[in-house]
């Protein structure tokens, strides 16, 4: 039984990519492989629309176009590489970890805001800015 396959607008429509961006990212050796159609269209089958799935996360965790070249390079040498993508997985898990902290320093920061300026307005305490006497 043959897979289906996906012509790029659907690939894209099922990994939330547009289809601009696939074919970036294949014109960038990103998806190897890519299977053609007898009118020499691009088509995916849903291995290669999860690998498009695995690009987004990559892109989204802040991981450059060189990263995500060398990430398919170690999964394309099997098992042996397991070590080498689990220490660029980690580097960006540590930069994604620090980016939340400062995200939720940040949503701390504006919530002690809004209860400061909330109380002023209710009359509940008096107005003190640091800006003026």
């Amino acid at each position: 039984m043959q897979n289906k396959l996906y012509t790029m607008k659907e690939a894209g429509q099922m990994a939330g990519l547009s289809y601009d961006t696939i074919k970036f990212y294949c014109n960038k050796g990103l998806v190897p492989n890519v299977q053609r159609d007898k009118n020499n269209y691009r088509v995916f089958d849903e291995k290669m629309i999860n690998w498009l799935d695995s690009l987004s996360c990559l892109k989204k965790c802040g991981m450059s176009i060189t990263d995500m070249q060398q990430y398919l390079d170690y999964c394309l040498e099997g098992e042996s590489s397991i070590p080498q993508r689990q220490a660029m997985l980690e580097e960006k898990r540590h930069i994604l970890v620090a980016q939340l902290k400062q995200i939720e320093d940040s949503i701390a920061y504006i919530d002690f805001k809004q209860d400061f300026y909330n109380k002023v307005l209710a009359g509940e305490i008096p107005y003190v800015s640091n800006l003026t006497m």
